[in-house]
């Protein structure tokens, strides 16, 4: 199977083991949740699912839920009252402690508040972002207010960070997320303790979250190329 079939298999997986009529659910962003999205909104308009209140976590997102008709609302809405069922959600490294690594796609401030507003939480990613070590490989971003970027980019330096000011791809200059701030990437050439450093990362001045998530470890779709999914709890 190609890395698009993965996808799209370990997405309905998650869907089809977890998700129910009558839930409150957060979706997440990037390339393995929007297949979940979709598969919600197929399942929906087929009668197969019911009553699904969903908490999307970017424009991405919301917009795809749009798409398939599939009722929005906030962490804030009263239907919901600040807490959801379960949020189901891709990852750029999973590390054997089902820590995750998320925000590659710039949504990791409100990806973190949904997922830690979620009784259950769930991710869903290829074979190939399984990893020993988190933050080695790909990046660990950092949402920044853009008044504290060098303040924050050398205190990320003393715990042994190498720092870079994400830049976008058809705009000129930084990336802008979604609440108007900029993201450094950081990554480390030695292994870290990933709940410790989120926490260290969090208490620096200016910085307003991390793509560090290890406060709620969630159940791991793991899909394979050769058609199967692996499941960890």
């Amino acid at each position: 199977m190609d890395q698009k079939e993965i996808k799209q298999l370990v997405a309905r997986r998650a869907v089809d083991t977890l998700v129910h009529s009558d839930m409150k659910l957060g979706l997440g962003t990037g390339s393995t949740a929007i297949p979940a999205v979709h598969y919600i909104g197929e399942l929906m308009q087929q009668g197969k699912l019911k009553n699904i209140m969903v908490v999307p976590t970017s424009f991405q997102t919301m917009i795809a839920c749009e798409q398939w008709g599939i009722p929005l609302y906030t962490l804030n809405s009263k239907e919901i009252g600040g807490e959801l069922d379960l949020t189901i959600d891709g990852a750029d490294e999973v590390d054997p402690r089902n820590y995750c690594t998320k925000g590659g796609g710039g949504a990791l401030l409100v990806e973190k508040i949904v997922a830690y507003a979620s009784r259950e939480y769930a991710i869903v990613v290829d074979e190939s972002k399984v990893v020993e070590q988190l933050g080695m490989k790909f990046p660990i971003p950092i949402e920044v207010i853009p008044e504290a970027r060098i303040p924050v980019q050398r205190a990320l330096e003393s715990l042994g960070a190498e720092v870079t000011l994400r830049e976008a791809v058809r705009k000129a200059g930084p990336v802008i997320t979604e609440h108007a701030n900029l993201l450094l990437d950081i990554r480390f050439s030695a292994p870290i303790d990933p709940a410790e450093m989120e926490n260290r990362i969090n208490q620096i001045p200016g910085v307003v979250e991390n793509g560090l998530f290890t406060r709620k470890r969630p159940q791991v779709f793991i899909g394979r190329s050769d058609g199967t999914v692996i499941t960890r709890t």
